[in-house]
């Protein structure tokens, strides 16, 4: 009976062993939505750590702030919901406005964990800037995500936030104005830090790596067993790059350490306006021509950066008090000849920057400004791809202006103008890190990633610090494992004086401590063998990051050998591919 009893014990433990181990062995899960719908999705993981997340059995679970009440009401369609109103809107003792609470739920925290967070809201009228907050076992407030919550139906936001310490910590939701909250499908799910890596590892050589099946074959058609097949990277297939500055027409050390690793450029002053066109009708466009000439050399790609910039302060000093008849014709001139003198040789534009931030144009033409900008910039150049490029979407969930649901709308309204519809429009994040949020991070790229649009992390950089080395793995590491993510550009521009946050090099051109990341990284994605045999019936199997290649199949009953060049993309798996030995 004891033997039994252990037994029984031993099994139950080994079964709660693998149930704990299941719960923290749970798969990323990248659904967003960016639609506004008249219910809101179920909440994702079964709602994760939150503890009644679609309020089916009421507050159980859920608090109250003082001076907010709050109760569920249930939709005509039988959804419920929970509803909190108060005093939000009203002035504190020290005279600020105190913003509005959702209902709160406490949650114990892990040390060293990343959360993923999501929900649904709405308010009863009109629209309203929600955040989330995640108050810390430390008592920091953490804003982990924010959306434009709109009256008549449901938004999701979608975010995320990393605890540092074990703890005591509340979820809520909050606005600055005064209007009530409808807060569901609530969910909080947690992963360690290697489970968060392990997924984006399994996401990157799914997006990034295909496997590819060669077969040989002789003269006479039959399978060659035994062949030797070389393997040989060209080119990589994911665009990765850095800034490019105007030293590098003169500096062969220059030269030589940027081509060697990157296969895309952004030039980072040189094609702008105010270093085209310093003084009113003086154009010259020697450097950037120069730049181009240079990358093109290398096969190098180059981004167009940028047509204008929505910045007050980066506007030429003889644009800036131009009326708008002025800047009108100064504008048309300027885009005329930049976007005709590089139309087909640059691979995006970024239109106007920065312009979730700034809205210099706008605030002369109106607020389809950027609209036809783009229009008339598609009708010149037809094949780039057209940049919506702004800061602080991915960086900064506290910054209210450039959140993944603004981005949407304004790149919605971009679309709308009148003949943008079969523009080719895509999604620029400058990501410019300090200490980066990565599940916010995650969660604003699968947010955006509705768009269906091309997507790149245009100016990547972090800050210096201690943990700079680190940071910056983390987020090139975040970019390359999102499958929506197309490309990844470094602002690391050298200069002989500084750089402009982040040095790669010193002036001798040795890589510095960030450089040495960059180069392990992109060694570590162009991984492959190098040289296989084929099967008895002349067949190999290749798991080959994308890119374009060189394939040398030699065999001993044929004399020389012959090269087989392909690319090898997401389609590749789909059909074997034969390469056929001459005689």
């Amino acid at each position: 009976m004891k033997v039994l009893v252990e037994k029984l014990v031993f099994s139950l433990l080994c079964v709660a062993f693998f149930q704990g181990c299941m719960v923290h062995s749970v798969e990323y899960d990248h659904t967003a939505s960016i639609e506004c719908l008249p219910d809101p999705m179920t909440p994702l993981y079964n709602g994760g750590i939150i503890q009644n997340g679609e309020f089916n059995s009421g507050l159980m679970g859920w608090s109250t702030h003082r001076n907010i009440k709050a109760g569920v009401r249930c939709s005509p369609s039988g959804n419920k919901f929970a509803v909190a109103h108060g005093a939000g809107g009203t002035l504190s003792s020290s005279g600020n406005v105190l913003p509005l609470h959702s209902v709160y739920q406490s949650v114990r925290l892990q040390r060293d964990t990343h959360y993923s967070l999501s929900a649904w809201l709405q308010v009863p009228a009109g629209s309203a800037h929600v955040k989330a907050i995640v108050k810390a076992p430390d008592g920091e407030r953490i804003i982990a995500g924010a959306v434009v919550a709109k009256s008549g139906c449901w938004s999701m936001l979608k975010g995320g936030m990393t605890a540092y310490c074990s703890g005591h910590g509340e979820i809520f939701f909050e606005s600055d104005v005064p209007v009530d909250i409808w807060v569901d499908s609530v969910s909080l799910q947690p992963f360690t830090f290697a489970e968060w890596d392990a997924h984006a590892l399994r996401s990157a050589n799914t997006t990034r790596r295909s496997t590819v099946r060669l077969v040989a074959k002789g003269a006479d058609r039959k399978p060659m067993a035994n062949a030797t097949v070389i393997i040989e990277l060209l080119r990589a297939g994911f665009p990765f790059g850095n800034t490019m500055t105007k030293e590098i027409l003169n500096l062969p050390a220059y030269e030589k350490w940027f081509t060697s690793r990157f296969t895309v450029a952004t030039f980072e002053n040189e094609m702008k306006w105010y270093s085209t066109e310093w003084n009113q009708n003086q154009e010259d466009y020697r450097i950037p021509d120069a730049m181009l000439k240079l990358a093109d050399k290398y096969g190098i790609q180059v981004r167009g950066h940028n047509v204008f910039w929505d910045d007050q302060n980066s506007q030429i000093r003889w644009v800036r008090p131009m009326n708008t008849d002025q800047l009108k014709a100064a504008m048309q001139k300027r885009l005329k000849s930049v976007v005709s003198r590089y139309a087909g040789k640059v691979i995006h534009w970024d239109v106007v920057n920065e312009n979730l931030h700034f809205n210099f144009f706008e605030g002369k033409f109106g607020p389809t400004a950027s609209g036809q900008i783009f229009n008339q910039v598609g009708q010149i150049d037809h094949n780039a791809i057209l940049f919506m490029n702004e800061f602080n979407t991915l960086e900064q969930p506290g910054d209210p202006n450039p959140t993944p649901a603004k981005y949407v709308a304004k790149m919605n309204q971009i679309k709308s103008y009148t003949g943008n519809g079969g523009l080719k429009l895509g999604i620029g994040l400058e990501s410019h890190f300090s200490m980066p949020n990565i599940p916010y991070m995650r969660s604003a790229l699968d947010t955006l990633a509705k768009m269906k649009l091309p997507m790149w992390l245009t100016e990547v950089d972090v800050v210096k610090g201690p943990n700079q080395v680190k940071f910056l793995e983390q987020v090139l590491r975040e970019g390359y494992g999102h499958p929506s993510v197309n490309g990844m550009i470094m602002w690391a521009a050298w200069h002989a004086n500084g750089c402009y946050v982040m040095c790669l090099t010193d002036n001798n051109f040795k890589n510095l401590s960030v450089g040495n990341v960059v180069d392990k990284l992109i060694a570590e994605w162009k991984t492959h063998h190098t040289a296989a045999t084929t099967d008895e019936n002349g067949m190999v199997e290749l798991d080959l990051p994308h890119g374009k290649y060189n394939f040398t199949l030699m065999h001993p009953s044929v004399n020389g050998a012959t090269i087989h060049i392909m690319t090898v993309d997401a389609a590749s798996s789909s059909s074997d591919h034969t390469i056929t030995v001459k005689a």
